[in-house]
């Protein structure tokens, strides 16, 4: 204070200018009036040559963690890598970091990743709080049966006695409850259980998205994917909002990795083997989002 009084009135207004600044940074935390611009996604993977993938760990054919190695995967992998060396080029490197359901939007929104890719759906209610890159799998409602099963499609499954295994949370009981009214469903918590119990014969059929279903029967060959797509389910990659040179970078490398027939190679690596899936329709990009 003392210093304040010695100092000529011009140099006085300056100071006190100063330390109000100082004041509102310090209340508000206003980072445009009081320190650069935060970084963006896109900025900071240019800057540190890779992009932090959030996949799930747990998800055969897409993500799955190789007990023997320790790392994960899949099919979302591999595409992950080939887009990570579209964006940063041959030396860019893909991290991957595991997430749940639960955790993968939380985790975009404090900046822990990057980017999603976890056979995730792009719908309505999603995008109004993460953005999603064009469809990069246009996954669909299925039902795999065995297949020594008469039931081929859903007015297969309406008669008295029929049984449909689904995961909770999702709308299969709707759809059955609509389309084949005399069935049941009987709801499992995870895609293990409801597996087991179909081949247990606790069912005749189970319903979900016709990826994850490829998933579970692999390496059985007493089960297949049937019947017409129930309803579209396309995964689209997210990121956070408003991180659109992240989101475009991200489409510009989808659209060179079909061109290029890179997708297509890690489709048919991935599912061409699977009994009853329609690799074609797998590669469409035409789709509603829900």
């Amino acid at each position: 204070m003392k210093i304040m009084k010695k100092l000529p009135s011009h140099l006085k207004k300056i100071v006190r200018v100063l330390l109000l600044l100082s004041l509102v940074c310090s209340l508000t935390g206003l980072t445009s009036a009081c320190s650069k611009k935060a970084e963006t996604a896109y900025e900071r993977a240019k800057r540190t040559n890779r992009i932090v993938w959030g996949v799930r760990p747990d998800t055969r054919l897409f993500g799955l963690t190789n007990v023997k190695t320790g790392k994960i995967e899949g099919f979302e992998i591999d595409l992950a890598k080939a887009l990570t060396k579209q964006i940063l080029g041959s030396k860019g490197k893909a991290v991957f970091r595991p997430i749940t359901e639960k955790t993968r939007i939380t985790l975009l929104h404090n900046g822990s990743l990057d980017a999603v890719i976890s056979t995730m759906t792009i719908t309505k209610e999603r995008m109004k709080v993460i953005d999603f890159s064009d469809v990069y799998f246009d996954a669909s409602e299925s039902m795999i049966v065995k297949k020594t099963s008469k039931i081929r499609n859903i007015a297969d499954l309406n008669h008295k006695g029929v049984v449909v295994i689904a995961i909770k949370g999702t709308d299969v009981s709707n759809q059955v409850a609509k389309l084949a009214p005399k069935a049941k469903v009987k709801q499992f918590d995870d895609y293990g259980s409801a597996f087991n119990a179909l081949k247990a014969g606790q069912g005749d059929a189970m319903i979900d998205d016709n990826g994850i279903l490829a998933g579970l029967i692999a390496d059985d060959d007493k089960f297949t994917l049937t019947g017409d797509a129930l309803a579209q389910e396309p995964y689209g990659i997210g990121v956070e909002k408003g991180q659109d040179q992240m989101r475009q970078a991200i489409n510009k490398a989808l659209k060179t990795v079909r061109q290029d027939g890179t997708y297509d190679r890690l489709v048919r690596k991935w599912f061409g083997k699977v009994s009853g899936f329609n690799v074609k329709q797998a590669e469409s990009t035409k789709v509603k989002i829900q």
